[in-house]
Protein backbone atom coordinates (compact mmCIF):
# COMPACT_ATOMS: atom_id res chain seq x y z
CA UNK A 1 0.00 0.00 0.00
CA UNK A 2 2.83 2.34 0.91
CA UNK A 3 4.61 1.49 -2.34
CA UNK A 4 1.48 2.26 -4.34
CA UNK A 5 1.15 5.67 -2.66
CA UNK A 6 4.81 6.39 -3.46
CA UNK A 7 4.23 5.52 -7.11
CA UNK A 8 1.18 7.81 -7.36
CA UNK A 9 2.79 10.69 -5.52
CA UNK A 10 3.08 13.81 -7.66
CA UNK A 11 5.81 16.40 -8.02
CA UNK A 12 6.50 19.00 -5.35
CA UNK A 13 5.42 22.64 -5.60
CA UNK A 14 8.97 23.76 -6.37
CA UNK A 15 9.30 21.23 -9.23
CA UNK A 16 5.91 22.26 -10.64
CA UNK A 17 6.78 25.97 -10.46
CA UNK A 18 10.11 25.45 -12.23
CA UNK A 19 8.34 23.45 -14.97
CA UNK A 20 6.01 26.44 -15.52
CA UNK A 21 9.02 28.79 -15.61
CA UNK A 22 10.75 26.52 -18.15
CA UNK A 23 7.60 26.67 -20.30
CA UNK A 24 7.57 30.49 -20.20
CA UNK A 25 11.24 30.59 -21.20
CA UNK A 26 10.52 28.32 -24.18
CA UNK A 27 7.60 30.55 -25.17
CA UNK A 28 9.92 33.57 -25.25
CA UNK A 29 12.70 31.73 -27.07
CA UNK A 30 10.50 30.07 -29.71
CA UNK A 31 8.64 33.34 -30.19
CA UNK A 32 11.92 34.75 -31.48
CA UNK A 33 13.85 31.77 -32.88
CA UNK A 34 11.10 30.00 -34.85
CA UNK A 35 10.55 32.91 -37.27
CA UNK A 36 13.97 34.59 -37.04
CA UNK A 37 15.01 33.38 -40.50
CA UNK A 38 11.97 35.18 -41.97
CA UNK A 39 12.88 38.38 -40.11
CA UNK A 40 16.44 38.20 -41.45
CA UNK A 41 15.41 37.58 -45.07
CA UNK A 42 12.33 39.83 -45.32
CA UNK A 43 13.25 42.72 -42.98
CA UNK A 44 17.06 42.67 -42.68
CA UNK A 45 17.23 41.57 -46.39
CA UNK A 46 19.77 38.75 -45.99
CA UNK A 47 20.09 35.96 -48.55
CA UNK A 48 18.59 32.56 -47.73
CA UNK A 49 21.97 30.95 -47.07
CA UNK A 50 23.30 33.84 -44.97
CA UNK A 51 20.09 33.97 -42.90
CA UNK A 52 20.22 30.19 -42.32
CA UNK A 53 23.91 30.38 -41.38
CA UNK A 54 23.21 33.28 -38.99
CA UNK A 55 20.39 31.38 -37.27
CA UNK A 56 22.48 28.19 -37.05
CA UNK A 57 25.51 30.04 -35.68
CA UNK A 58 23.37 31.88 -33.13
CA UNK A 59 21.73 28.61 -32.07
CA UNK A 60 25.16 27.01 -31.89
CA UNK A 61 26.49 29.64 -29.49
CA UNK A 62 23.29 29.43 -27.47
CA UNK A 63 23.57 25.68 -26.95
CA UNK A 64 27.38 25.58 -26.64
CA UNK A 65 27.67 28.21 -23.90
CA UNK A 66 26.46 25.78 -21.20
CA UNK A 67 29.72 23.84 -21.63
CA UNK A 68 31.62 26.99 -20.63
CA UNK A 69 29.26 28.11 -17.87
CA UNK A 70 28.62 24.66 -16.36
CA UNK A 71 32.02 24.32 -14.60
CA UNK A 72 31.48 27.63 -12.80
CA UNK A 73 27.81 26.89 -12.06
CA UNK A 74 28.70 23.48 -10.60
CA UNK A 75 31.74 24.58 -8.61
CA UNK A 76 31.44 28.23 -7.65
CA UNK A 77 28.12 29.91 -8.50
CA UNK A 78 24.92 29.73 -6.49
CA UNK A 79 22.23 28.30 -8.78
CA UNK A 80 19.47 30.63 -7.61
CA UNK A 81 21.45 33.79 -8.32
CA UNK A 82 22.88 32.30 -11.53
CA UNK A 83 19.32 31.80 -12.81
CA UNK A 84 18.34 35.30 -11.74
CA UNK A 85 21.38 36.96 -13.36
CA UNK A 86 21.21 34.99 -16.63
CA UNK A 87 17.46 35.56 -17.05
CA UNK A 88 18.03 39.29 -16.52
CA UNK A 89 20.71 39.27 -19.24
CA UNK A 90 18.31 37.33 -21.48
CA UNK A 91 15.68 40.02 -20.87
CA UNK A 92 18.12 42.84 -21.77
CA UNK A 93 18.95 41.04 -25.05
CA UNK A 94 15.25 40.77 -25.95
CA UNK A 95 14.78 44.48 -25.19
CA UNK A 96 17.62 45.23 -27.63
CA UNK A 97 16.13 42.96 -30.29
CA UNK A 98 12.75 44.67 -29.91
CA UNK A 99 14.47 48.04 -30.32
CA UNK A 100 16.06 46.94 -33.63
CA UNK A 101 12.60 46.15 -35.01
CA UNK A 102 11.21 49.45 -33.68
CA UNK A 103 14.14 51.47 -35.03
CA UNK A 104 13.94 49.77 -38.43
CA UNK A 105 10.24 50.50 -38.79
CA UNK A 106 10.58 54.18 -37.82
CA UNK A 107 13.67 55.27 -39.77
CA UNK A 108 13.34 56.76 -43.23
CA UNK A 109 15.69 54.20 -44.84
CA UNK A 110 14.08 51.21 -43.04
CA UNK A 111 17.58 49.84 -42.36
CA UNK A 112 18.59 47.94 -39.24
CA UNK A 113 21.99 48.17 -37.58
CA UNK A 114 23.57 44.74 -37.92
CA UNK A 115 25.97 45.57 -35.09
CA UNK A 116 23.10 46.27 -32.68
CA UNK A 117 21.18 43.24 -33.97
CA UNK A 118 24.11 40.87 -33.43
CA UNK A 119 24.82 42.38 -30.00
CA UNK A 120 21.20 41.79 -28.93
CA UNK A 121 21.22 38.22 -30.24
CA UNK A 122 24.54 37.61 -28.44
CA UNK A 123 23.06 38.79 -25.13
CA UNK A 124 20.08 36.47 -25.62
CA UNK A 125 22.46 33.58 -26.41
CA UNK A 126 24.63 34.35 -23.37
CA UNK A 127 21.66 34.60 -21.00
CA UNK A 128 19.98 31.49 -22.37
CA UNK A 129 23.24 29.50 -22.45
CA UNK A 130 23.68 30.00 -18.70
CA UNK A 131 19.98 29.88 -17.77
CA UNK A 132 18.93 26.60 -19.39
CA UNK A 133 21.29 24.09 -17.70
CA UNK A 134 21.15 25.97 -14.39
CA UNK A 135 17.34 25.90 -14.39
CA UNK A 136 17.25 22.18 -15.18
CA UNK A 137 19.88 21.42 -12.55
CA UNK A 138 17.95 23.50 -10.02
CA UNK A 139 14.84 21.47 -10.86
CA UNK A 140 16.84 18.26 -10.41
CA UNK A 141 17.91 19.52 -6.96
CA UNK A 142 14.22 19.77 -6.03
CA UNK A 143 13.65 16.23 -7.34
CA UNK A 144 16.59 14.84 -5.36
CA UNK A 145 15.25 16.45 -2.19
CA UNK A 146 11.85 14.83 -2.79
CA UNK A 147 13.45 11.41 -3.26
CA UNK A 148 15.71 11.81 -0.20
CA UNK A 149 12.73 12.91 1.90
CA UNK A 150 10.97 9.60 1.23
CA UNK A 151 11.89 6.77 3.58
CA UNK A 152 14.08 4.46 1.49
CA UNK A 153 12.02 4.44 -1.71
CA UNK A 154 12.57 1.44 -3.96
CA UNK A 155 14.68 1.72 -7.11
CA UNK A 156 11.50 1.31 -9.19
CA UNK A 157 9.83 4.23 -7.40
CA UNK A 158 12.94 6.38 -7.90
CA UNK A 159 13.09 5.48 -11.57
CA UNK A 160 9.39 6.25 -12.05
CA UNK A 161 9.67 9.59 -10.24
CA UNK A 162 12.69 10.60 -12.33
CA UNK A 163 10.92 9.64 -15.55
CA UNK A 164 7.82 11.53 -14.39
CA UNK A 165 9.87 14.64 -13.68
CA UNK A 166 11.62 14.62 -17.06
CA UNK A 167 8.41 13.90 -18.96
CA UNK A 168 6.52 16.73 -17.21
CA UNK A 169 9.49 19.04 -17.67
CA UNK A 170 9.50 18.28 -21.36
CA UNK A 171 5.72 18.65 -21.51
CA UNK A 172 6.04 22.16 -20.03
CA UNK A 173 8.80 23.01 -22.48
CA UNK A 174 6.69 21.72 -25.39
CA UNK A 175 3.59 23.63 -24.28
CA UNK A 176 5.59 26.87 -24.15
CA UNK A 177 7.17 26.10 -27.52
CA UNK A 178 3.77 25.41 -29.08
CA UNK A 179 2.36 28.75 -27.96
CA UNK A 180 5.54 30.55 -28.98
CA UNK A 181 5.57 29.09 -32.48
CA UNK A 182 1.85 29.41 -33.29
CA UNK A 183 0.84 32.64 -31.58
CA UNK A 184 4.02 34.62 -32.17
CA UNK A 185 4.47 33.59 -35.83
CA UNK A 186 0.92 34.77 -36.55
CA UNK A 187 1.41 38.05 -34.68
CA UNK A 188 4.76 38.72 -36.41
CA UNK A 189 3.35 38.04 -39.88
CA UNK A 190 0.09 39.94 -39.27
CA UNK A 191 0.82 42.79 -36.84
CA UNK A 192 4.54 43.34 -37.37
CA UNK A 193 7.83 42.60 -35.70
CA UNK A 194 7.74 45.30 -33.01
CA UNK A 195 4.76 43.68 -31.28
CA UNK A 196 6.12 40.26 -32.27
CA UNK A 197 9.29 40.86 -30.23
CA UNK A 198 7.68 42.89 -27.43
CA UNK A 199 5.53 39.98 -26.23
CA UNK A 200 8.48 37.55 -25.72
CA UNK A 201 10.31 40.35 -23.90
CA UNK A 202 7.35 40.83 -21.54
CA UNK A 203 7.25 37.05 -21.03
CA UNK A 204 10.84 37.07 -19.82
CA UNK A 205 10.02 39.83 -17.35
CA UNK A 206 7.12 37.69 -16.08
CA UNK A 207 9.53 34.73 -15.74
CA UNK A 208 11.91 36.75 -13.54
CA UNK A 209 9.09 37.94 -11.28
CA UNK A 210 7.60 34.45 -11.01
CA UNK A 211 10.98 32.94 -10.18
CA UNK A 212 11.50 35.48 -7.40
CA UNK A 213 8.03 34.79 -6.00
CA UNK A 214 8.94 31.12 -5.58
CA UNK A 215 12.07 31.76 -3.54
CA UNK A 216 10.28 30.61 -0.38
CA UNK A 217 9.43 27.11 -1.66
CA UNK A 218 12.71 26.17 -3.33
CA UNK A 219 15.21 23.72 -1.87
CA UNK A 220 18.73 25.13 -1.98
CA UNK A 221 21.36 22.43 -2.36
CA UNK A 222 24.49 23.11 -0.34
CA UNK A 223 27.41 22.69 -2.72
CA UNK A 224 29.79 23.01 0.17
CA UNK A 225 33.46 23.75 0.11
CA UNK A 226 34.87 20.23 0.12
CA UNK A 227 36.75 18.55 -2.69
CA UNK A 228 33.80 16.49 -3.89
CA UNK A 229 31.65 19.59 -4.32
CA UNK A 230 33.96 21.04 -6.99
CA UNK A 231 34.42 18.43 -9.70
CA UNK A 232 35.98 20.81 -12.20
CA UNK A 233 38.41 22.09 -9.63
CA UNK A 234 39.35 18.42 -9.19
CA UNK A 235 40.05 18.20 -12.94
CA UNK A 236 42.32 21.26 -12.83
CA UNK A 237 44.07 20.00 -9.71
CA UNK A 238 44.51 16.60 -11.31
CA UNK A 239 46.10 18.12 -14.44
CA UNK A 240 48.47 20.17 -12.25
CA UNK A 241 49.26 17.09 -10.18
CA UNK A 242 49.81 14.94 -13.28
CA UNK A 243 52.46 17.38 -14.50
CA UNK A 244 54.30 17.60 -11.20
CA UNK A 245 53.61 14.39 -9.28
CA UNK A 246 56.57 12.23 -8.34
CA UNK A 247 54.77 9.13 -7.16
CA UNK A 248 52.61 6.58 -8.93
CA UNK A 249 48.88 6.35 -8.46
CA UNK A 250 47.26 2.96 -8.02
CA UNK A 251 43.61 3.10 -9.02
CA UNK A 252 40.80 0.85 -7.97
CA UNK A 253 38.97 -0.75 -10.87
CA UNK A 254 35.32 0.17 -10.28
CA UNK A 255 32.70 1.74 -12.49
CA UNK A 256 30.75 3.51 -9.79
CA UNK A 257 32.29 6.89 -8.93
CA UNK A 258 30.36 7.21 -5.69
CA UNK A 259 31.53 3.76 -4.55
CA UNK A 260 35.09 4.79 -5.37
CA UNK A 261 34.81 7.90 -3.28
CA UNK A 262 33.65 5.83 -0.30
CA UNK A 263 36.39 3.28 -0.87
CA UNK A 264 38.91 6.09 -1.00
CA UNK A 265 38.15 6.91 2.61
CA UNK A 266 38.90 3.33 3.72
CA UNK A 267 42.21 2.49 2.02
CA UNK A 268 45.12 4.32 0.40
CA UNK A 269 45.10 4.70 -3.36
CA UNK A 270 48.67 5.79 -3.94
CA UNK A 271 52.10 4.57 -2.93
CA UNK A 272 53.57 7.17 -0.62
CA UNK A 273 57.16 6.35 0.41
CA UNK A 274 58.83 7.07 3.72
CA UNK A 275 55.52 7.37 5.52
CA UNK A 276 57.05 6.59 8.90
CA UNK A 277 59.36 9.58 8.72
CA UNK A 278 56.89 12.15 7.47
CA UNK A 279 55.02 14.55 9.66
CA UNK A 280 51.27 14.54 10.21
CA UNK A 281 50.79 17.62 8.04
CA UNK A 282 52.73 16.07 5.17
CA UNK A 283 50.68 12.88 5.42
CA UNK A 284 47.53 14.96 5.25
CA UNK A 285 48.82 16.82 2.19
CA UNK A 286 49.79 13.55 0.49
CA UNK A 287 46.37 12.08 1.21
CA UNK A 288 44.69 15.15 -0.27
CA UNK A 289 46.95 14.92 -3.33
CA UNK A 290 46.01 11.27 -3.77
CA UNK A 291 42.33 12.14 -3.54
CA UNK A 292 42.68 14.93 -6.08
CA UNK A 293 44.59 12.72 -8.52
CA UNK A 294 42.12 9.87 -8.13
CA UNK A 295 38.91 11.87 -8.29
CA UNK A 296 40.23 14.16 -11.02
CA UNK A 297 41.21 11.21 -13.20
CA UNK A 298 37.85 9.53 -12.70
CA UNK A 299 36.01 12.75 -13.58
CA UNK A 300 38.01 13.13 -16.81
CA UNK A 301 37.44 9.45 -17.64
CA UNK A 302 33.73 9.84 -17.00
CA UNK A 303 33.45 12.73 -19.46
CA UNK A 304 35.58 10.99 -22.10
CA UNK A 305 33.51 7.80 -21.96
CA UNK A 306 30.39 9.81 -22.87
CA UNK A 307 32.09 11.42 -25.88
CA UNK A 308 31.34 8.65 -28.46
CA UNK A 309 27.60 8.68 -27.65
CA UNK A 310 27.61 12.48 -27.67
CA UNK A 311 29.30 12.54 -31.10
CA UNK A 312 26.86 10.16 -32.77
CA UNK A 313 23.94 12.34 -31.64
CA UNK A 314 25.22 15.33 -33.65
CA UNK A 315 23.55 14.35 -36.93
CA UNK A 316 20.22 14.14 -35.09
CA UNK A 317 20.82 17.73 -33.94
CA UNK A 318 21.67 18.84 -37.51
CA UNK A 319 18.34 17.46 -38.75
CA UNK A 320 16.57 19.34 -35.96
CA UNK A 321 17.96 22.66 -37.24
CA UNK A 322 15.99 22.31 -40.47
CA UNK A 323 12.45 23.26 -39.26
CA UNK A 324 13.63 26.71 -38.15
CA UNK A 325 15.61 27.32 -41.37
CA UNK A 326 15.05 25.50 -44.66
CA UNK A 327 11.72 23.85 -43.78
CA UNK A 328 10.37 27.37 -43.16
CA UNK A 329 11.78 28.72 -46.46
CA UNK A 330 10.39 25.62 -48.18
CA UNK A 331 6.93 26.44 -46.82
CA UNK A 332 7.12 30.03 -48.08
CA UNK A 333 7.33 28.70 -51.67
CA UNK A 334 4.21 26.54 -51.29
CA UNK A 335 0.47 27.19 -51.37
CA UNK A 336 -0.48 28.54 -47.94
CA UNK A 337 -4.03 29.83 -48.42
CA UNK A 338 -6.97 28.78 -46.28
CA UNK A 339 -9.93 30.60 -47.77
CA UNK A 340 -9.59 33.89 -49.64
CA UNK A 341 -8.09 36.01 -46.85
CA UNK A 342 -5.93 33.85 -44.58
CA UNK A 343 -2.40 32.62 -45.29
CA UNK A 344 -0.66 30.14 -42.99
CA UNK A 345 2.63 31.58 -41.64
CA UNK A 346 5.23 28.92 -42.60
CA UNK A 347 6.86 29.06 -39.15
CA UNK A 348 3.62 27.90 -37.52
CA UNK A 349 4.13 24.43 -39.01
CA UNK A 350 6.88 23.99 -36.42
CA UNK A 351 4.02 23.81 -33.93
CA UNK A 352 3.07 20.41 -35.36
CA UNK A 353 6.32 19.05 -33.88
CA UNK A 354 5.35 20.30 -30.45
CA UNK A 355 1.67 19.40 -30.89
CA UNK A 356 2.53 15.84 -31.85
CA UNK A 357 4.72 15.61 -28.73
CA UNK A 358 1.95 16.91 -26.47
CA UNK A 359 -0.69 14.60 -27.98
CA UNK A 360 1.48 11.51 -28.19
CA UNK A 361 3.33 11.86 -24.87
CA UNK A 362 0.36 10.48 -22.83
CA UNK A 363 0.09 7.57 -25.31
CA UNK A 364 3.81 6.97 -24.93
CA UNK A 365 3.64 7.14 -21.12
CA UNK A 366 0.37 5.29 -20.49
CA UNK A 367 0.31 2.71 -23.30
CA UNK A 368 3.69 2.15 -24.92
CA UNK A 369 5.88 2.14 -21.78
CA UNK A 370 3.59 -0.22 -19.72
CA UNK A 371 3.43 -2.60 -22.71
CA UNK A 372 7.22 -2.47 -23.05
CA UNK A 373 7.61 -3.16 -19.30
CA UNK A 374 5.51 -6.32 -19.58
CA UNK A 375 7.29 -7.54 -22.71
CA UNK A 376 10.89 -6.70 -21.74
CA UNK A 377 10.58 -7.19 -17.94
CA UNK A 378 12.55 -3.94 -17.62
CA UNK A 379 11.39 -1.42 -14.99
CA UNK A 380 11.93 1.46 -17.46
CA UNK A 381 10.06 -0.26 -20.27
CA UNK A 382 12.39 0.89 -23.02
CA UNK A 383 15.98 1.47 -21.84
CA UNK A 384 17.26 5.01 -22.27
CA UNK A 385 19.79 4.23 -24.99
CA UNK A 386 17.24 2.24 -27.00
CA UNK A 387 14.85 5.20 -26.76
CA UNK A 388 17.47 7.54 -28.19
CA UNK A 389 18.18 5.08 -31.01
CA UNK A 390 14.49 4.83 -31.96
CA UNK A 391 14.27 8.62 -32.17
CA UNK A 392 17.40 8.81 -34.34
CA UNK A 393 15.92 6.25 -36.75
CA UNK A 394 12.63 8.17 -36.99
CA UNK A 395 14.50 11.43 -37.71
CA UNK A 396 16.20 9.74 -40.67
CA UNK A 397 12.81 8.72 -42.06
CA UNK A 398 11.59 12.30 -41.56
CA UNK A 399 14.46 13.82 -43.57
CA UNK A 400 13.97 11.23 -46.35
CA UNK A 401 10.29 12.27 -46.58
CA UNK A 402 11.41 15.93 -46.64
CA UNK A 403 13.68 15.16 -49.62
CA UNK A 404 10.87 13.40 -51.52
CA UNK A 405 8.39 16.25 -50.88
CA UNK A 406 10.93 18.89 -51.91
CA UNK A 407 11.64 16.98 -55.14
CA UNK A 408 7.92 16.90 -55.90
CA UNK A 409 7.65 20.66 -55.19
CA UNK A 410 10.56 21.43 -57.53
CA UNK A 411 9.09 19.35 -60.36
CA UNK A 412 5.75 21.12 -59.99
CA UNK A 413 7.34 24.59 -59.88
CA UNK A 414 9.28 23.88 -63.09
CA UNK A 415 6.05 22.78 -64.81
CA UNK A 416 4.34 25.96 -63.62
CA UNK A 417 6.96 28.05 -65.45
CA UNK A 418 5.94 26.48 -68.76
CA UNK A 419 2.17 26.43 -68.08
CA UNK A 420 1.49 28.90 -65.20
CA UNK A 421 -2.31 28.94 -65.46
CA UNK A 422 -2.91 25.19 -65.47
CA UNK A 423 -1.20 24.25 -62.18
CA UNK A 424 -1.22 25.39 -58.54
CA UNK A 425 1.81 25.27 -56.20
CA UNK A 426 2.14 22.28 -53.91
CA UNK A 427 0.15 22.69 -50.69
CA UNK A 428 2.10 23.45 -47.51
CA UNK A 429 0.27 20.57 -45.82
CA UNK A 430 2.58 18.18 -47.71
CA UNK A 431 5.19 19.19 -45.14
CA UNK A 432 3.14 17.87 -42.21
CA UNK A 433 4.45 14.24 -42.25
CA UNK A 434 8.09 15.32 -41.82
CA UNK A 435 7.15 17.68 -38.97
CA UNK A 436 5.05 15.04 -37.19
CA UNK A 437 7.76 12.40 -37.50
CA UNK A 438 10.31 14.80 -36.05
CA UNK A 439 7.93 15.36 -33.14
CA UNK A 440 7.67 11.63 -32.49
CA UNK A 441 11.45 11.22 -32.73
CA UNK A 442 11.77 14.10 -30.28
CA UNK A 443 9.76 12.17 -27.65
CA UNK A 444 12.20 9.28 -27.80
CA UNK A 445 15.55 10.97 -28.30
CA UNK A 446 15.42 14.34 -26.53
CA UNK A 447 13.75 13.06 -23.35
CA UNK A 448 16.13 10.10 -23.45
CA UNK A 449 19.15 12.40 -23.82
CA UNK A 450 18.10 14.44 -20.78
CA UNK A 451 17.74 11.33 -18.64
CA UNK A 452 20.91 9.72 -20.03
CA UNK A 453 23.25 12.64 -19.26
CA UNK A 454 21.50 13.27 -15.93
CA UNK A 455 22.14 9.66 -14.86
CA UNK A 456 25.70 9.34 -16.14
CA UNK A 457 27.29 12.22 -14.21
CA UNK A 458 27.78 12.61 -10.43
CA UNK A 459 25.26 14.74 -8.56
CA UNK A 460 27.81 17.56 -8.11
CA UNK A 461 28.30 17.76 -11.89
CA UNK A 462 24.62 17.95 -12.71
CA UNK A 463 24.81 21.28 -14.52
CA UNK A 464 27.53 19.78 -16.69
CA UNK A 465 25.28 16.82 -17.44
CA UNK A 466 22.58 19.11 -18.80
CA UNK A 467 25.26 21.16 -20.58
CA UNK A 468 26.40 18.02 -22.41
CA UNK A 469 22.80 17.48 -23.53
CA UNK A 470 22.31 21.05 -24.79
CA UNK A 471 25.78 21.17 -26.37
CA UNK A 472 24.74 18.37 -28.75
CA UNK A 473 22.36 20.87 -30.35
CA UNK A 474 24.95 23.64 -30.11
CA UNK A 475 27.63 21.74 -31.99
CA UNK A 476 24.93 20.40 -34.32
CA UNK A 477 24.05 24.00 -35.20
CA UNK A 478 27.70 24.77 -35.99
CA UNK A 479 27.96 21.62 -38.08
CA UNK A 480 24.82 22.66 -39.97
CA UNK A 481 26.21 26.17 -40.59
CA UNK A 482 29.56 24.71 -41.74
CA UNK A 483 27.78 22.28 -44.09
CA UNK A 484 25.78 25.12 -45.65
CA UNK A 485 28.94 27.19 -46.15
CA UNK A 486 30.92 24.32 -47.72
CA UNK A 487 28.08 23.16 -49.97
CA UNK A 488 27.21 26.69 -51.11
CA UNK A 489 30.87 27.51 -51.84
CA UNK A 490 31.20 24.36 -53.96
CA UNK A 491 27.86 24.45 -55.78
CA UNK A 492 27.84 28.24 -56.33
CA UNK A 493 31.27 28.01 -57.94
CA UNK A 494 29.70 25.86 -60.66
CA UNK A 495 27.14 28.56 -61.45
CA UNK A 496 24.04 30.04 -59.82
CA UNK A 497 21.80 27.36 -61.39
CA UNK A 498 23.74 24.68 -59.50
CA UNK A 499 23.53 26.47 -56.11
CA UNK A 500 21.64 24.22 -53.69
CA UNK A 501 20.64 27.25 -51.59
CA UNK A 502 19.66 29.72 -54.32
CA UNK A 503 17.32 32.53 -53.25
CA UNK A 504 14.98 31.51 -56.08
CA UNK A 505 13.31 28.49 -54.51
CA UNK A 506 12.45 27.08 -57.96
CA UNK A 507 16.20 26.80 -58.64
CA UNK A 508 17.37 25.69 -55.17
CA UNK A 509 18.17 22.01 -54.62
CA UNK A 510 17.22 21.48 -51.00
CA UNK A 511 16.28 17.91 -51.87
CA UNK A 512 19.96 17.10 -52.50
CA UNK A 513 20.86 18.65 -49.14
CA UNK A 514 18.21 16.54 -47.38
CA UNK A 515 19.52 13.37 -49.04
CA UNK A 516 23.02 14.22 -47.84
CA UNK A 517 21.71 14.61 -44.29
CA UNK A 518 19.85 11.29 -44.56
CA UNK A 519 22.99 9.41 -45.65
CA UNK A 520 25.25 10.93 -42.97
CA UNK A 521 22.57 10.34 -40.31
CA UNK A 522 22.23 6.69 -41.34
CA UNK A 523 26.01 6.20 -40.99
CA UNK A 524 25.95 7.91 -37.59
CA UNK A 525 23.01 5.72 -36.50
CA UNK A 526 24.95 2.54 -37.37
CA UNK A 527 27.94 3.82 -35.37
CA UNK A 528 25.58 4.55 -32.46
CA UNK A 529 24.34 0.94 -32.47
CA UNK A 530 27.90 -0.41 -32.38
CA UNK A 531 28.91 1.94 -29.53
CA UNK A 532 25.79 1.07 -27.50
CA UNK A 533 26.64 -2.63 -27.64
CA UNK A 534 29.89 -1.91 -25.79
CA UNK A 535 28.72 0.88 -23.49
CA UNK A 536 28.32 0.17 -19.74
CA UNK A 537 26.32 2.58 -17.62
CA UNK A 538 28.21 4.10 -14.70
CA UNK A 539 25.04 3.82 -12.60
CA UNK A 540 24.53 0.14 -13.24
CA UNK A 541 21.25 0.69 -15.12
CA UNK A 542 20.18 -1.90 -17.59
CA UNK A 543 20.89 -0.19 -20.88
Amino acid sequence: MMAEREKRRGLSKSCALLIVIAGIERYAFKGVASNLVTYLTDVVTMSNSRAATTVNTWSGFTFMLPLISAPFADSYWDRFFTILASSSLYFVGLVGLTYTAFDGSHTATKTISLYFLYTSLSLVALGLGVLNPSLQAFGADQLDHDLDRDHEPSSEVKSNRKSQFFQWWYFGVCAGSLLGVTVMAYIQDTFGWVLGFTIPTASMLLLILLFLCGSGVYVYADQGLDLKAKPFQRILEFIKGALSRRSKITLVNDHDLNAMELELQEKPLCNCSNTASTTTSKSSADEKSCKINFLGLETVKLLLRLLPIWTTLLTFAVIFQQPATFFTKQGMAMKRNIGPNFKIPPATLQSTITLSIILLMPLYDKVLIPMAKKISKNEKGIPVMERMGIGMFLSIIAIVIAALVERKRLMLSKKMKTSPNSLDPLSIFWLLPQYVLLGVSDIFTVVGMQEFFYSEVPARMRTMGFALYTSVFGVGSFVSAALIWVIESYTKARGEKHNWFADDMSEARLDNYYWLLAITSAISFLMYIVICRHFKSSRGDDQ
